[in-house]
Formats: C-alpha cells, structure tokens, sequence
C-alpha cells in the first residue's frame, strides 16, 4: 500500500503542501495515539539530516503523546480528507475519538502510528525541542496576533527518518 522513497525524490511545494493543505502530527501507537492538524511547519537540513520543524501549543492533547514518545508521524491527504482535517484540528481527543469521527484508520509504522488514508507520510525521530516565550518574539505583533491567551508553542526539530508514499 505505501511504497518508501528517498528525500531526494521529493516533488511538492511545501508551503502549500503544509500552509494550505495541511498535515497531521500523530504520536503514540496504533491502539492509543491522538492527532492534530498542522499548517504551520517548515522542511530543509538540519545538523546533516532532513528534518521538519514543527510547533505543538501547550494546550494541545498530542503534545503529552510527542513528548513521550521518541517518533512521529506527518501525514499529508488527499483534498478529499480536508473535512477530516479540519474536525482533527477543531476538537481534542481528550474529548471524543476524533480519528474515529475523522474516518481515519490508524496503521502501525516503524514503531509509531500513521493513517491509512494518507497519500505520504513521514516518521520523524526528535532531535530538539524548546519552548517559544514571548520575550523571544522578535515581531511583537506576532505575540499578540497569535497568543491573545499566552498559549504558546513548543518548536520540535525532527529527523525525517524515512517517507512513504501510496503506490
């Protein structure tokens, strides 16, 4: 079902790839994991390897699965997932079973949990994390156009240990 390639054959625009069409961030195992939607994020090297930065606010229900875990998965959809998406990012999984809600089926992967429905994933390993206080934000406006209740982000720094793509 999915096929692995390298980073090299990598062929997308990824600024619309996360900042428009979205990717979920999941952490834990196949029978207790929790996902969220993501549109911020960035791709390039990073000490030698190809690595995704990704940021996790405080609040968030996966955040307590990625820092347990040592992996994760970015899992990129289709358009015709984009409701799907968009009920991942609105609701916690402390609440519901939004992945069950979403019509996603979870699939183990290289030791961590991905989706079935997914057209490419990556299994990322944690390299680096650190919080993101305000008094860092160099654009002042950023702090108060995005943390209006000081909910901030941890930025994660990840391996992409490998990718798949549906066949």
């Amino acid at each position: 079902m999915f096929q692995e390639i390298s980073a090299q054959e990598l062929c997308f625009n990824p600024f619309s790839k996360i900042g428009k069409e979205w990717m979920l961030i999941t952490a834990g195992t196949k029978e207790h994991c929790n996902t969220m939607t993501a549109s911020w994020g960035a791709l390039g090297v990073w000490w030698g390897k190809n690595a995704l930065t990704c940021y996790i606010r405080q609040s968030r229900y996966t955040k307590e699965f990625i820092d347990s875990n040592d992996t994760f998965t970015v899992s990129f959809f289709e358009e015709s997932y984009r409701k799907a998406l968009s009920l991942c990012g609105s609701v916690s999984g402390r609440d519901c079973d939004k992945i069950k809600e979403a019509s996603l089926t979870p699939i183990a992967l290289e030791n961590t949990v991905a989706f079935e429905e997914a057209s490419m994933i990556f299994v990322c390993k944690k390299l680096y994390a650190d919080e993101m206080p305000a008094q860092q934000f160099l654009a002042k406006e950023m702090d108060e156009k995005w943390y209006p209740d000081h909910d901030y982000h941890t930025m994660y720094i990840a391996e992409i240990q490998k990718i798949f793509v549906k066949k």
